[in-house]
């Protein structure tokens, strides 16, 4: 076996665990965590913005959101997020981690940004089975609408657009997530 192959199975194995990992993480501190979501969403939609739309599945995402960053006041006190996004048909997997803003109050904004890791190919090459990335680090903007339903929960239509807008490679077809999620404040 050659060593870029053992390299990536390597990589292909640890990027496997780490949606399980995540999920332990959010599952055994709920105490600590501001707020958890999860929503399904459909994957791989062709919104114009990328060039794939051939992945199939739907995906579970699963995330936290922990409170203000006071020290970031001069843009708006954002809040960090980290979510994993699971493919039902073993396709593209996705972990992010970012920074987000909620604007308004009952109904809402929240767009955000991040970064995201992902278990797709990060080859140079156009494939047919899998989204060829072109880079195995993406960026992970994203823009929800919600709307609180009780004092601490809210539910939420959002889209995650992952891309790295050609700044790693010439390979950039992207991918887009549009779904439903559920929020639950813990205070």
């Amino acid at each position: 076996m050659s060593g870029n192959l053992a390299r990536r199975r390597r990589v292909s194995g640890a990027m496997k665990r780490v949606p399980l990992a995540f999920a332990l993480l959010l599952i055994s501190a709920p105490a600590r965590a501001g707020e958890i979501f999860g929503g399904l969403y459909v994957h791989d939609v062709d919104t114009g913005l990328t060039k794939s739309g051939f992945e199939q599945g739907v995906d579970l995402e699963l995330g936290w959101r922990g409170g203000k960053l006071g020290f970031l006041r001069a843009i708006g006190s954002p809040r960090p997020h980290a979510f994993v996004s699971v493919n039902s048909a073993g396709d593209t997997h996705f972990a992010s981690a970012g920074i987000g803003w909620k604007v308004g109050g009952r109904v809402y904004a929240r767009p955000g940004v991040g970064l995201a890791v992902h278990t797709g190919s990060d080859g140079q090459f156009q494939r047919t089975d899998r989204i060829a990335f072109g880079s195995r680090l993406l960026f992970a903007p994203e823009l929800g609408v919600g709307a609180r339903l009780a004092k601490r929960v809210s539910v939420e239509a959002s889209w995650v657009h992952l891309s790295h807008a050609q700044l790693f490679s010439k390979q950039n077809p992207g991918l887009d997530t549009i779904g439903l999620r559920l929020n639950y404040r813990f205070r």
